[in-house]
């Protein structure tokens, strides 16, 4: 157990360095950042000085070398625009960030796991065709026009929600529903599959042989064990979350980390740009290795092999 932990340790490791480098190369090639910072009748002195006091005048192996050094220290240099830290800049909208990606996941969780559950029990009939076909059409959608569609619909003609900005509960809703519609359509379509199959199961004919309610047959018996490849797909879809909130805080104006990759992308600002995709990179690590050790739980030959 502690081999294979140490072992993803040092996997993740070399992942996040791969993706510093990956980062560190492509922004650069998005342009130069003095061009948008200064008016376009500046003069070369101008860029000149600007561009040493950001210390864009260096050699690249030298900006290169030291941004490596401050990863291990979680310095990732200061943003060009806003003129602080990285970190300090991405911890003031990480709140933002992890409070929707939370209310869609929690939301996922809820539709997915009883649609998937009752379309695996009425297999074949109409339950399961509606339950499907409508799965289908959440995970075909786009989500930005499912959020702009919902604006139209719950904010502009009904006026039920705000269209946008940050707030209470009624501002979560509805970027909230945006951005679990597709993870619900994910989840529950493999949640079906895997429990049609763990049903027919000679361990489940025996359960339900020897009178056992379908409610424990399923809750007790069939959903620990279809639960596996559910968990797997259910940790990349935090991950999916967390990167599909650029679309969504675009949409619906939330100040989260996806709005601020846009607005780091569209001002050329390096250090910022490489924190957020390192900041995504992290998340996506950090959530398949609780992934992996999570089957030790919910498989014992797994934690015996």
């Amino acid at each position: 157990m502690i081999p294979t932990i140490i072992r993803r340790i040092l996997s993740a490791i070399v992942v996040l360095f791969c993706v510093a480098t990956v980062a560190f190369v492509l922004v650069r090639l998005s342009g130069d950042p003095v061009k948008l910072m200064l008016p376009p009748d500046a003069t070369a002195q101008q860029e000149t000085t600007l561009r040493a006091s950001l210390g864009l005048d260096r050699p690249l192996w030298t900006q290169y070398l030291d941004y490596l050094a401050g990863l291990p220290r979680l310095r990732f240099g200061d943003s060009l625009v806003y003129g602080q830290p990285v970190a300090e800049v991405l911890l003031a909208r990480v709140p933002a960030t992890a409070e929707l990606a939370a209310a869609a996941l929690a939301l996922t969780l809820l539709i997915a796991v009883p649609a998937g559950t009752f379309a695996a029990l009425h297999r074949g009939r109409a339950g399961d065709s509606g339950v499907m076909g409508a799965v289908l059409i959440g995970q075909s959608t786009p989500v930005f026009w499912i959020g702009i569609l919902l604006i139209l619909v719950f904010a502009v003609r009904l006026q039920w929600l705000p269209a946008s900005g940050y707030g209470g509960l009624d501002h979560l809703v509805l970027p909230a529903v945006t951005l679990a519609l597709y993870s619900v359509a994910v989840v529950a379509r493999l949640l079906r599959s895997s429990l049609i199959d763990v049903l027919g199961s000679d361990y489940i004919r025996t359960a339900t042989a020897k009178g056992l309610r379908t409610r424990t047959v399923v809750g007790v018996h069939a959903l620990r064990n279809a639960a596996l490849p559910v968990v797997t797909v259910v940790g990349l879809e935090i991950g999916s979350l967390l990167g599909g909130a650029i679309l969504t805080e675009q949409v619906f104006s939330w100040p989260g980390i996806g709005r601020l990759t846009v607005e780091a992308i569209q001002n050329r600002d390096f250090p910022l740009v490489q924190g957020t995709v390192l900041f995504f990179a992290a998340i996506f690590v950090l959530v398949n290795l609780l992934v992996d050790l999570s089957y030790t739980v919910l498989d014992p030959r797994v934690r015996l092999t």
